[in-house]
């Protein structure tokens, strides 16, 4: 495992928000784009917004950011073993 951050990494001006997703939210994105888990773009368990947020291999993440052109911007990973990507 690798060691735990000095600061918070999601206080920082640039990195957006992360957050894991319920499994009732994740049931509702999936009937809404009919897709599965695994068709989700992904994210290694070792990305430190995903250490910083404990996603561990099979949740998945909601990260929100701030856009010029919408205003913001909602993307969605699948949270993967570093070793299996």
């Amino acid at each position: 495992m690798p060691k735990p951050f000095k600061f918070d990494v999601l206080k920082h001006e640039f990195v957006p928000r992360h957050e894991i997703m319920s499994e009732e939210e994740v049931e509702e994105l999936q009937e809404e784009y009919d897709i599965s888990k695994e068709q989700l773009p992904r994210i290694l368990n070792t990305d430190p917004g995903a250490l910083s947020v404990r996603a561990r291999p099979g949740d998945v993440l909601r990260i929100t950011r701030k856009s010029d052109t919408a205003g913001q911007a909602t993307a969605y990973r699948l949270c993967v073993e570093a070793s299996d990507a």
